[in-house]
């Protein structure tokens, strides 16, 4: 394994840098309507009383601008994105052209249901798709992201509890949990109860029976964990929590690994929200787009987000594909209109494309691509929960450390070699944590250079740590103070 390049590119200006007063990149055509003024439409006291001050810029100059900054980024079509917990996959293009169909890109989604019912066919098909593939009885698309899944989910466990006379004050969570799952139980009013692992990784069985009692409202886990370890004992913790009342909730995020093999929904979970923006292919990173679906055994049905999408093939009034507002029990809206659509019809080419083999083979891959990664890097790094791993496992970097080179030292250096870092420090039960997982979209060509990497890293922080303790040295900039932009927020427009 070469050195790679350490010469970093020339940072690129803003665009109010580049600007030039009086360059244009096109110019509108004369009005065909009446024209109108804008102080009688809008009122004096709506319009600016100076022009915005935006740069000036020829379409060349713009259109090259963003390619340069679009260049530095890294993403999923550049190279491998080996981001532990988030399911970077390969988006394949069939579910853009599928998504940009007028039908579907061109619908106005506050649109009377009459006027779409290919759309709305899709929200209510794929809804029955994510229902057979988990187990569940009844699926919303409504929730735009996997955390506001999360929220839905215990909300409405929340109204059903409250039904039965008490909502009931706590929910667990395993300290292998996502950061998610303890915000979204606190919005939704409970408070967050922490339970250890066992020195296998899994949950510890006697704590969760030592931490229940009749004021739990639920157990909220991952399976496979954030550790990429299955939780095998899942019909027992199912039998503990239903035993006093409580509701067992699945963080979907790891679905990924147990498509076609195992549903949920028939190993005792109640509720649990899917990402299809990690699961089901569809692009996602930057804040979105997301959407996260989700679904209930029958018992919960009637909390679910409103409005909800039925199907009467009948037409009794006139349309077989309707929305029903009419839900007393519902939790209400979560997002304005009825979810992220387009991430759903990517989703949707996504299923229909593999099938139901398709679909378990996406799991079957994505554990073989992870359990060849782990055993070729465990001699180079330690590896604090071993054994076969599901879709991710998790390498510690404390080997290292004593050299004088932390995880975050590594997930730099990965940069200078191209290649994305996997999550880092993360689950906290693990000091150093390298969140591994491949996928089932990477060749074994991919994960040989991979493993080429991490273990040249391994060799430089025993032999020249400050080559890793440096990194990267290759992009735009070095290391940002991570922080600041939370701390010292500026959003002003225009020049200084």
């Amino acid at each position: 394994m070469t050195d790679p390049r350490t010469t970093g590119h020339v940072l690129e200006p803003t665009v109010f840098e580049l600007s030039h007063p009086g360059r244009s990149g096109y110019r509108l055509p004369e009005l065909d309507v009446p024209s109108a003024d804008l102080t009688e439409v809008l009122g004096a006291s709506n319009l600016r009383s100076a022009p915005p001050e935006l740069p000036e810029l020829s379409e060349p100059e713009v259109v090259r601008h963003f390619t340069r900054l679009a260049e530095m980024n890294f993403h999923i079509d550049r190279a491998i994105y080996p981001l532990g917990s988030c399911t970077m996959k390969y988006n394949p293009k069939i579910n853009e052209e599928m998504a940009g169909l007028p039908g579907f890109a061109g619908v106005h989604p506050e649109a009377a249901a009459g006027e779409c019912q290919g759309a709305i066919s899709l929200i209510y098909n794929l809804g029955r798709m994510l229902a057979e593939i988990s187990g569940m009885d009844e699926v919303s698309l409504q929730p735009p992201a996997g955390a506001s899944g999360e929220l839905a989910g215990m909300l409405m466990v929340r109204a059903y509890l409250a039904d039965q006379g008490n909502p009931r004050s706590k929910v667990i969570v395993p300290d292998t949990a996502h950061g998610t799952n303890p915000a979204s139980l606190t919005l939704a009013g409970y408070e967050s109860v922490e339970i250890p692992s066992g020195p296998d990784g899994r949950i510890d069985v006697q704590a969760l029976v030592a931490a229940v009692d009749e004021e739990t409202a639920a157990f909220m886990i991952t399976n496979p964990n954030t550790l990429g370890v299955f939780e095998n004992r899942i019909a027992d913790i199912a039998e503990i929590v239903h035993g006093i009342g409580g509701v067992l909730y699945l963080d979907g995020a790891n679905l990924n690994a147990s498509l076609g093999v195992v549903r949920p929904g028939d190993v005792g979970f109640d509720v649990m929200h899917f990402n299809l923006h990690k699961t089901f292919s569809t692009p996602h990173g930057g804040g979105g787009p997301g959407s996260g679906p989700v679904g209930v055994k029958s018992f919960l049905a009637d909390y679910l987000p409103s409005p909800v999408v039925r199907r009467d093939e009948r037409k009794a009034r006139g349309l077989e594909f309707d929305f029903d507002y009419d839900r007393p029990k519902s939790i209400g809206k979560v997002h304005a209109v009825y979810g992220n659509f387009l991430v759903a019809v990517k989703a949707y080419a996504y299923i229909l494309t593999l099938g139901p083999k398709g679909l378990r083979r996406v799991a079957e891959n994505a554990v073989l691509n992870a359990n060849y990664l782990q055993t070729k890097l465990e001699p180079f790094f330690e590896l604090p929960y071993g054994g076969l791993c599901q879709h991710e496992f998790v390498l510690s970097a404390a080997r290292q450390k004593k050299q004088g080179v932390t995880a975050l030292d590594v997930a730099k250096r990965l940069l200078d070699y191209g290649i994305h870092s996997p999550t880092a420090y993360f689950p906290l039960v693990v000091k150093e944590a390298l969140m591994i997982e491949p996928t089932e979209t990477e060749s074994r060509a991919s994960l040989d250079r991979f493993v080429d990497v991490m273990r040249a890293i391994a060799e430089e922080s025993a032999s020249s740590p400050e080559l890793v303790t440096g990194a990267p040295t290759g992009t735009p900039v070095s290391r940002l103070d991570e922080s600041r932009a939370a701390r010292e927020l500026d959003v002003a427009w225009g020049k200084s």
